[in-house]
């Protein structure tokens, strides 16, 4: 799926992110399996992340993220009428985390809703609350992302347990004069769903199942570098633009490696291209935001810079969106 936007341009007027406060080392990590610092900078450039507490839960640190978008947007929370929570860890199946978030922040008149696309599941929120604002069903959104992967892993898996962190980061999304979101691509391949899934957390019956998250890595490091590339073009030649027009590249963090390739495939030198893998490994739907924060506090997310998200995932998924910057946002860690 992939065209522009039309009707009422539409932006992100507030940012915000949260992290855990516990940070896990690869030092950590060699304490628990086989394996090291060397080790995993070499594979996946990584060297922390952060690790939820035992007692917290996706809406504890999704809170935090939703409170400084709205104070950066100058938002009261009783003015969002529509609430979309991107994850694929939330508190329980039902209720929603959304509502859960929606009942906490003060928000009684917000359609609430979570949506699962894995680690894209933030681009796709984005796309589907943009949709909803241009049109005019909704006023003012907001748009959270994140994850508590730690939650998931198998603790004695190396393959899995040195990629992923927790984290999570939220933006209000409104109407504006001019400039806002261009266009979007999303996709789909569930062909390749088992190349990275959680078997046994549904109404699927499965004779062994362990509820950890199973990722055939081969497989997806293929996959990322392909789409990573396919999907920021497709966007770049439907909004006819070009790389050279893209002022910041913020593409999912999900291993150094895979950065790398799709920032040398499409062009994009060092200086526009967003990396904090490093500390906070792959946040899953939590990592976009995170790296708009990160852009943002640099100072390079300035009204009327051109930016391109690009995310793949669980699904397998894919998607990305591109946005003429209009709001100052910098200031958005909480």
């Amino acid at each position: 799926m992939i065209g522009r936007t039309n009707g009422q341009p539409v932006s992100i007027t507030g940012l915000g992110v949260h992290v855990p406060e516990r940070v896990l080392t690869n030092d950590d990590l060699s304490k628990l399996v086989d394996t090291n610092d060397e080790w995993i900078l070499e594979r996946t450039g990584i060297s922390e992340r952060r690790i939820a507490a035992e007692d917290e839960a996706l809406t504890d640190i999704c809170l935090p993220a939703a409170r400084r978008a709205l104070e950066m947007a100058g938002a009261d929370p009783k003015s969002i009428d529509l609430l979309i929570v991107a994850t694929v860890t939330p508190d329980m199946a039902f209720p929603s985390s959304s509502a859960l978030l929606a009942d906490t922040l003060g928000m009684p008149d917000a359609a609430a809703y979570d949506l699962s696309a894995g680690c894209t599941g933030f681009v796709y929120a984005i796309a589907q609350a943009q949709t909803m604002l241009a049109s005019g069903l909704s006023k003012r959104a907001l748009v959270v992302g994140g994850d508590v992967l730690s939650k998931i892993l198998d603790w004695t898996d190396r393959s899995t347990l040195v990629l992923f962190g927790d984290g999570a980061g939220a933006v209000v999304m409104e109407r504006v004069d001019a400039g806002g979101f261009l266009g979007f691509e999303l996709g789909a391949d569930g062909g390749g769903g088992a190349n990275l899934w959680l078997p046994g957390s549904g109404s699927r019956k499965f004779d062994d199942p362990t509820k950890y998250v199973k990722m055939n890595g081969r497989e997806v490091f293929k996959f990322a570098t392909r789409v990573m590339v396919s999907s920021a073009e497709a966007i770049l030649d439907e909004c006819d633009k070009s790389v050279d027009d893209v002022d910041v590249y913020v593409p999912h963090q999900a291993n150094v490696r895979i950065i790398d390739h799709a920032a040398r495939k499409l062009g994009f030198p060092q200086e526009k291209t967003i990396v904090n893998v490093n500390k906070y490994g792959n946040t899953s739907s939590g990592s976009i935001p995170l790296a708009l924060a990160d852009a943002a506090d640099d100072g390079r997310l300035k009204p009327g810079k051109l930016v391109l998200l690009t995310g793949m995932g669980a699904g397998l998924t894919w998607g990305s969106a591109l946005i003429e910057w209009t709001h100052e946002t910098t200031g958005a860690a909480a």
